[in-house]
């Protein structure tokens, strides 16, 4: 049987002051080669669960596997996210330095690059998501499309293994849409997204985990 990449089993997580877990007793997995959505109402825990895969989050009980090897403490995670790309829902949260290019190249100079590697990978990641000429564009003045589009390209820079996306499509405009639809056809590694739009996880994933608070059912796309 094919060992999943990533597999939570009986995963519980309550917020502080909730008067419930937004997850209790849950399972679920992530098998090679997949593309999955993830999709359920407000509040069902896809977020969560992301957050939880990256170490964001702990747990009350439970656990999680990533790469066969459980996380148990923070150095774990740390080597995670090395091979784990989570696209965060709002890009604010993810760009911080002056200019894309410095963005970019943040991540492969995190893992070791020199900085002419560096550079030279966040080049060929722009220019691969046709972001080629934005290097000196300063981050915060660009638009919420733009902004998406540089977050998945520090995150692609870092050569993931496999990635998480949460909401990508949150306020962007038709044509950035397809732009990151076409993008997402095109990546090899296996991916999760949290999406409420039907239509996008049809032209980018293949079924959807129905997120329920104690299990995941999978759902085919048609």
């Amino acid at each position: 049987m094919t060992e999943p990449l990533i597999q939570a089993h009986n995963l519980s997580f309550t917020y502080p002051g909730a008067p419930k877990p937004v997850l209790h007793n849950f399972d679920f997995q992530l098998l090679p080669g997949k593309k999955l959505g993830l999709v359920g109402p407000n509040g069902s825990g896809k977020t969560t669960l992301l957050s939880l895969i990256m170490g964001l989050l702990r747990p009350q009980a439970g656990s999680i596997f990533i790469f066969g090897q459980e996380m148990k403490k923070e150095k774990d995670f740390i080597e995670v996210r090395q091979k784990v790309g989570l696209l965060f829902q709002n890009a604010d949260d993810q760009l911080f330095c002056p200019t894309v290019l410095e963005d970019v190249a943040f991540g492969p100079l995190n893992q070791g690059k020199t900085p002419a590697e560096a550079i030279e990978i966040a080049r060929n990641t722009m220019a691969n998501l046709g972001l080629a000429g934005f290097e000196d564009r300063v981050t915060y003045k660009l638009s919420g499309g733009e902004k998406k589009l540089v977050s998945l390209a520090t995150v692609l820079a870092m050569q993931p293994q496999v990635l998480l996306l949460d909401e990508p499509t949150a306020g962007l405009d038709e044509d950035t849409k397809h732009r990151l639809i076409h993008i997402l056809q095109d990546l090899t590694i296996p991916f999760v997204i949290v999406s409420h739009e039907n239509d996008f996880l049809h032209h980018t994933v293949k079924e959807c985990c129905h997120v329920h608070a104690t299990f995941c059912e999978i759902i085919p796309i048609n």
